[in-house]
């Protein structure tokens, strides 16, 4: 698994310059949300002087400083490259920063589809400098195709899916993870996307596998999970009425094999973002899951995660009540209420699938003892 560098153990200067918001800088919100004790300052010159929690409303005590220089007086072990730009690649104008950074003795932390680790430049000076490039969208060499291995484990596997990228599949399954964390529940979190690699320390970026190899990996984060947890969260990616990603949302779906899913919206998005594609109703995506994942493993979805945070709390309850009573499920804003009604959907499948591997225990024995 992808785990070079553990964040968790560094402080970490975060660049996004020109880029610092909310939508604009995704993995830089993402830190500040998940380690905030670690992010010791974002540079964005357009924003400086600035406190973080000024511009993404969290992150309360954080600066935003102009350059990396101003950065370095806060004794930044890491820098951590704060935006996923579409195709992945590192702007131009950065790579100066990163030089900078580099002969500082900071490690590097990227999400990028273009690995730092193989930019000759960059690489020739981070060994000339002990620091580590790590590309946290890297995979893991020699995955293996699906097989169905994934159906087998103990714990209970729930894979968030959704109508839309952004609409909130990875937050999601960090907060219900650690709401039933905190419920005593041996709960892991299983990432498959860069930012929740880099927050979580380990998992596979889906997205930059080779698509034979998806749905395998999707296993092989599954299978490992299992080792000591008796939930897992699996972080879902794209969504099946995207244009561009539906692929990999389809690989994670028959790669994880989930005992049932937690379907993630925008309630304020009518369109797949980006293109003209309208979205269809709850009821309809909800369905188109629960049909693609029936021929292999059939999978329910048993609650909603409502992103709302472009709306206001009487909206968003609104929104909250309107899909409740839509679909007939439990459904919540984690961030704003809390994650308590999709941590009882789950334990509602855990309980249910512990007794049918009793059952299935029992029938097996039966089934190989000696006849008598």
């Amino acid at each position: 698994m992808n785990n070079q560098l553990q964040p968790k153990s560094h402080r970490i200067a975060i660049l996004a310059e020109g880029s610092f918001g909310i939508l604009a800088s995704k993995t830089a919100t993402v830190l500040v949300r998940y380690l905030p004790d670690n992010v010791v300052a974002v540079i964005d010159s357009a924003k400086a002087g600035r406190d973080v929690s000024e511009v993404i409303e969290i992150g309360a005590g954080i600066p935003v400083v102009r350059d990396l220089a101003e950065a370095m007086q806060f004794q930044p072990t890491m820098l951590a490259i704060g935006i996923a730009p579409p195709g992945g690649e590192l702007p131009s104008a950065w790579r100066a920063v990163l030089r900078e950074a580099i002969a500082g003795g900071l490690h590097v932390m990227s999400g990028l589809h273009r690995f730092l680790s193989e930019d000759a430049e960059l690489a020739e000076l981070a060994a000339k400098h002990d620091v580590v490039l790590w590309d946290a969208r890297k995979p893991p060499a020699h995955l293996p195709v699906a097989t169905c291995k994934a159906a087998e484990v103990k714990s209970t596997v729930i894979l968030t899916v959704g109508s839309d990228c952004r609409v909130g599949k990875m937050l999601s399954g960090i907060e219900v993870t650690n709401a039933a964390k905190a419920r005593g529940v041996r709960a892991e979190f299983c990432p498959t996307g860069q930012n929740g690699i880099m927050v979580w320390g380990w998992g596979i970026a889906i997205d930059a596998v080779v698509s034979d190899f998806t749905a395998g990996a999707a296993e092989q984060i599954v299978l490992a999970g299992t080792r000591a947890h008796d939930v897992l969260l699996v972080e879902g990616q794209g969504s099946l009425v995207h244009p561009g990603y539906s692929g990999v949302t389809l690989s994670l779906l028959h790669g994880s094999l989930p005992d049932a899913m937690i379907f993630c919206h925008q309630p304020s998005r009518d369109t797949v973002a980006r293109y003209t594609v309208p979205l269809p109703s709850l009821l309809q995506m909800i369905a188109q899951y629960e049909m693609m994942a029936a021929p292999i493993k059939p999978a329910k979805v048993i609650g909603l995660a409502l992103n709302c945070f472009d709306l206001s709390e009487s909206e968003a309850l609104a929104a909250i009540a309107a899909a409740e009573a839509e679909t007939g499920l439990p459904a919540t804003d984690v961030v704003r209420f809390g994650a308590d009604k999709l941590v009882d959907a789950i334990l509602k499948v855990h309980p249910a699938k512990s007794a049918e591997e009793n059952e299935h225990a029992r029938n097996k024995t039966m089934s190989h003892s000696p006849e008598r």
